[in-house]
């Protein structure tokens, strides 16, 4: 079974300072949101949606996706579920974190200089390379 999701790295320049959106899970982990795609809807759209529902914050999509992750996992009486998750650079346009507790904990703002260190100590390994690209991106180089 295949299931595509879409979600957001989220940024705002706040005082010459960027930072970027995570988010804390269900299960304690540091990460990014996203979220499923419903009938009818571009990978865009679901990304934009999810980002607003889960964390309160308004955003534009800037540029090409960051890329695709896909990750396995089990649901007891369907098996094996494949998924993934397009990912975009966003760019904040408004609202303050505000979590959806029925999915997240906590939506909190962060230092792009740190992000890389905060996930790595409490993030999805295979987010690393969305992750990278958005820093590089934000800083200028690609």
């Amino acid at each position: 079974m295949k299931e595509y999701s879409a979600g957001g790295v989220v940024y705002r320049n706040l005082q010459g300072r960027i930072e970027i959106l995570l988010i804390n899970d269900r299960f304690g982990k540091t990460t990014l949101p996203k979220g499923h795609l419903e009938d009818g809807e571009t990978e865009k759209q679901a990304a934009l949606r999810e980002v607003q529902e889960e964390t309160g914050i308004e955003a534009e999509i800037v540029g090409d996706p960051l890329g695709i992750i896909s990750f396995q996992f089990d649901v007891p009486g369907k098996g094996t579920v494949t998924k993934e998750v397009t990912y975009y650079l966003m760019k904040a346009v408004s609202g303050e974190p505000k979590a959806q507790i029925e999915e997240i904990r906590e939506a909190f703002w962060y230092p792009l200089d740190h992000v890389m260190q905060i996930h790595a100590e409490r993030g999805y390994d295979n987010n690393n390379v969305i992750l990278e690209r958005a820093v590089k991106r934000l800083k200028g180089d690609a």
